[in-house]
């Protein structure tokens, strides 16, 4: 793989990170609710999704939806079910008030926002298509495993980073008051846009 392909993957695989969609969606709202630690193990759970996707890609994911194009549906109602059940719960939540809480005691453990982060990315059946597709279509023929290998790692750095950075922005204390203040508003907002999400995924 030659030093110009490498980035252009890199360059494409952090564009369609930074692109509006669940990830992000869920980045800005445990920054909100939970902190910046969380929103790191959040970051962090999305980053190894993203991996997980890219890895079977390489392993012939396109090839499967392919042969087996029902997976893919099935794939797309699932994620689609998960982001509905999301949002159900943040517009069912969003009159009760939001615990006060510091820095140094945030209410969800890195553990769990970990595995948030990972759910949240393997349910979104567009990460599914880009990386068996779009993605794939970056990577010249034998590629060597050293540059395979540095292309999953920036990858992972790339959701990593912006994601943490939209969970470092939302978890700021003067962007928590607002949101303290506004609380079933933006609730149902984050909500709405998440329900949306999931139909678009069921219908497209």
């Amino acid at each position: 793989m030659t030093l110009t392909a490498f980035v252009a993957s890199v360059l494409i695989c952090f564009l369609a990170a930074i692109s509006p969609g669940p990830a992000v969606l869920m980045a800005a709202r445990v920054g909100l609710m939970h902190g910046w630690r969380s929103g790191l193990a959040l970051a962090a759970g999305i980053g190894a999704g993203a991996i997980m996707w890219a890895i079977a890609a390489l392993l012939g994911l396109s090839v499967l939806f392919e042969y087996a194009p029902a997976l893919l549906t099935v794939l797309k109602l699932v994620g689609a079910c998960f982001l509905l059940l999301m949002a159900w719960k943040m517009w069912r939540h969003a009159k009760t008030p939001m615990e006060t809480v510091s820095d140094d005691h945030l209410p969800q453990s890195p553990l769990v926002a970990f595995r948030l982060g990972i759910l949240t990315q393997m349910s979104n059946p567009k990460a599914a298509v880009f990386f068996g597709a779009v993605f794939l279509g970056t990577i010249p023929e034998n590629s060597s495993a050293w540059a395979l290998a540095a292309l999953l790692v920036c990858i992972f750095l790339g959701e990593l980073a912006w994601n943490t950075f939209v969970a470092r922005i939302f978890s700021f204390e003067k962007t928590r008051r607002r949101y303290i203040n506004l609380k079933h508003v933006i609730d149902r907002i984050f909500g709405g846009l998440l329900a949306a999400l999931g139909v678009k995924i069921a219908a497209t």
